[in-house]
């Protein structure tokens, strides 16, 4: 079940005869692309309500009463610095054809979340004041000003002015609402004055007089108003970002002006995280980031609000067009609609798969713009659209319904061609030619024996057959033996120079089987000339080596060794936290699905299948560090080298272990352990008794290890103090000896790097002899 659903169920069990759900924005200038999060947030609240059989009603509060207090970039500072403080329904549009500047701004906004299927009921905040519906509320909370300063000053740490008064009239002189500070309350008028320099982004005019509060005449500030706001309109339900949801912040202060003033019930309410695009949050008033009007023309309408939906409130979005972002998130948008597929042909797998095949569909049944298709469709890859159009590719449909072995349909017509309009515009103005490339060049690509094979057999076999392309490829990883990972990677990467690309029979199709023949020969003809190790093989048992049994159990290992002397450790370093930041951001798309079809990861899920360990409960390494960053939990800070070589075990999926060699007594072992052996583990308190049928590492003391990679020993724990290092890289099953020796150079490159040291020997031990 999905976050709003589990909210939903909630809401319900509050049996209120209306649920008023509402959302707000201050219309100074173009809505970001942020404000998109918040209505859909609210809007499939109130369509998860709707599903529940809950009487709901959804709004969205446009507060145009508010002053215009930032000048947005894209207009004319000579201009327009006269309305600064001014309020903003006020100030003139922008452009003819509406009746302020207010309006223009919010139907702008209005027009981007109508597109994606948000159709709240509009109000403004100054038919409110001006109609005489805030006046019982504004009485209240002057009459009870004494009260609202307590609250302050409990909630804040901090008391108002002994002449605080919580309303901010309209200068009778020059017409602002931003520069006002009322000082008294007579119970009949507001007396005020209009400072000069009480703010910095407007200027008063010095006027001093006395007001009624009543009918528009002035506004309440907006902590408190966001209260007078609930109670007048009944709202029952609104969240809000995360900055006005902590402690002792805008939420905390209205609720109990609520409570204790205007004896409402607070809204049930909910948190969520900021929207950001490539990282940086935006603002309206200031017109910083991409606009919510123009993210909408970037991407169709049901994969803006999929893109929305699809991420927990309580999780990071953060969209950057200019990256692979775009691309995967048709890939993710694909997945869930072909769970929706499965859903509505009663196919929906047991247990845990189902679970998440139907959390999919709903993500994509809340992300309804157009009515969803009423049977399963062929979804033509925007991927491989994009790639056809920028290899001038004139007859897509002819493609992908040779793709597809049938003609496409209406309905698989109208998608393709969605997808090629956006395809162009993601192809003119955001892809980058790392994301989309055709090169024709064979580069060079280190491979191991296995993908050497595999690259020769599919040689041989597009040269003499005249199957479906794709359908050769499967074959020719079928007789390689070989995983299909492993296959496609190199296949890619000999083709176009990246481990990824449109599916293998269409890259074959867009370059020519002649040319791909021909490519794919000449990268063969490389590798046979150039085959050689990164390290060699260590066959000193003085340092390390695998124990006869455990070579004989398990011939597929090959562990890396190194030792560095002479490193100096630190807490942290900016360029290294820098590294992993990036790395992070890259991974955007990971989920657990993901992770799972690591072959890494399968390989170690394995090994710990056969130690009797439970994978669920305790992950590998490598898939522990990924699953916090899936999950958006963030990286542990250990130090400068535990980091390091942290960042280069999600790079790769190969897990490393760097012990302290001065607490280490060599030799070293990779064997089993015998009846009786414990290891004291980091964060224990008490040892953990080995199985007789565990992989761990030995010296001549004991255990430093436990389950192959996946706690270490207390005694042997990187420090700050440690001044020699011994490093392990753990490979088994798929993990090949290649990319045990690339995941080694790199954990020396980037130890060396942050933590300095002299690499006084590094080597290979294989199980197999």
């Amino acid at each position: 079940m999905i976050w709003v659903d589990r909210e939903a169920k909630k809401i319900k069990q509050r049996n209120l005869t209306l649920e008023w759900v509402d959302d707000m924005k201050t219309p100074s200038g173009r809505a970001h692309a942020g404000s998109l999060r918040t209505i859909v947030i609210h809007d499939i609240v109130y369509k998860a309500l709707l599903d529940l059989k809950v009487n709901t009603k959804l709004t969205y509060f446009f507060d145009d009463h508010d002053p215009m207090d930032g000048m947005p970039v894209y207009l004319e500072k000579n201009k327009w610095q006269k309305y600064m403080g001014m309020q903003l329904y006020r100030i003139p549009s922008p452009e003819p054809g509406y009746k302020n500047f207010a309006e223009y701004y919010a139907k702008d906004f209005q027009s981007a979340f109508e597109k994606i299927n948000c159709h709240p009921e509009i109000i403004w905040s100054s038919e409110l004041y001006n109609s005489g519906r805030m006046n019982k509320v504004i009485k209240e909370i002057l009459d009870n000003t004494d009260v609202i300063r307590k609250i302050y000053k409990i909630i804040t740490k901090k008391e108002p002015q002994k002449d605080w008064t919580p309303f901010n009239p309209v200068c009778q002189n020059c017409n602002k609402v931003g520069t006002t500070k009322a000082y008294k309350w007579d119970g009949e008028f507001i007396y005020y004055r209009c400072i000069p320099d009480v703010v910095e982004w407007a200027k008063g005019c010095g006027y001093e007089g006395k007001v009624s509060p009543y009918n528009g005449k002035g506004k309440l500030p907006w902590k408190i108003e966001w209260a007078a706001k609930w109670k007048v309109i009944g709202i029952t339900v609104e969240g809000a970002g995360k900055d006005h949801m902590t402690k002792g912040g805008s939420h905390d202060i209205a609720s109990e002006i609520c409570r204790k003033v205007l004896h409402y019930p607070v809204p049930y309410a909910f948190a969520y995280e900021f929207f950001t695009i490539g990282g940086k949050k935006m603002s309206s008033s200031k017109g910083a980031g991409i606009s919510a009007k123009l993210l909408s023309e970037i991407l169709p309408p049901d994969i803006l609000r999929f893109l929305i939906v699809r991420t927990p409130i309580k999780s990071h979005l953060d969209f950057d067009p200019y990256a692979d972002t775009l691309l995967n998130l048709f890939d993710d948008y694909d997945r869930c609609l072909n769970a929706y597929f499965l859903k509505i042909e009663n196919k929906i797998p047991e247990k845990k798969a189902g679970e998440v095949a139907l959390d999919f569909a709903r993500i994509i049944e809340l992300s309804e713009v157009k009515p969803l298709p009423k049977k399963r469709l062929y979804l033509p890859r925007f991927r491989t659209v994009a790639n056809l159009i920028k290899a001038n590719n004139k007859n897509l449909v002819s493609f992908f319904e040779q793709q597809k072995q049938e003609k496409l349909n209406i309905e698989e017509k109208e998608i393709l061609e969605e997808r090629i309009k956006y395809a162009k515009i993601y192809l003119e103005n955001y892809a980058e030619e790392k994301n989309l490339t055709l090169d024709t060049k064979p580069p060079t690509v280190k491979t191991t024996q296995k993908q050497n094979e595999f690259l020769k057999i599919l040689t041989k076999h597009l040269q003499n057959q005249n199957e479906v392309p794709q359908k050769i490829v499967f074959d020719s990883i079928k007789e390689a033996k070989i995983q299909p990972r492993e296959a496609f990677t190199v296949f890619y990467n000999t083709l176009i120079g990246k481990p990824f690309g449109p599916k293998t029979g269409d890259l074959i199709k867009q370059l020519g089987k002649d040319e791909v023949v021909k490519l794919l020969g000449e990268s063969v003809q490389t590798k046979d000339s150039n085959k050689t190790n990164l390290f060699p093989d260590l066959k000193d048992s003085k340092i390390f080596s695998i124990s006869p049994e455990m070579a004989q159990k398990y011939p597929s290992l090959n562990i890396g060794i190194a030792i560095i002397k002479g490193v100096n450790i630190k807490k942290n370093n900016p360029e290294l936290s820098k590294e992993i930041e990036l790395f992070t951001k890259s991974q955007d798309g990971l989920n657990n699905e993901i992770i799972s079809s690591y072959p890494e990861i399968q390989s170690y899920r394995k090994i710990y299948k056969e130690m009797g360990i439970d994978w669920h409960s305790k992950r590998p390494s490598p898939e522990a560090l990924l699953r916090r960053i899936a999950l958006k939990k963030g990286l542990y800070n250990i130090n400068t080298c535990v980091d390091a070589y942290n960042l280069i075990v999600m790079k790769h999926r190969v897990s490393s272990g760097a012990f302290d060699l001065d607490q280490v007594k060599l030799p070293t072992v990779l064997r089993f352990p015998k009846e009786g052996e414990e290891i004291l583990l980091l964060g224990d308190d008490q040892p953990t008794k080995y199985k007789l049928i565990d992989l761990a590492y030995f010296d001549q003391i004991g255990g430093f290890n436990i389950y192959f990679n996946y706690r270490d020993a207390q005694r042997t724990a990187i420090t700050e103090k440690t001044s020699n290092i011994l490093l392990n890289i753990d490979g088994i099953f798929n993990i090949t000896r290649e990319q045990v020796e690339l995941s080694l150079k790199e954990n020396i490159e980037i130890i060396t790097k942050y933590c300095g040291g002299n690499v006084e020997f590094a080597g290979i031990v294989s199980g197999k002899k």
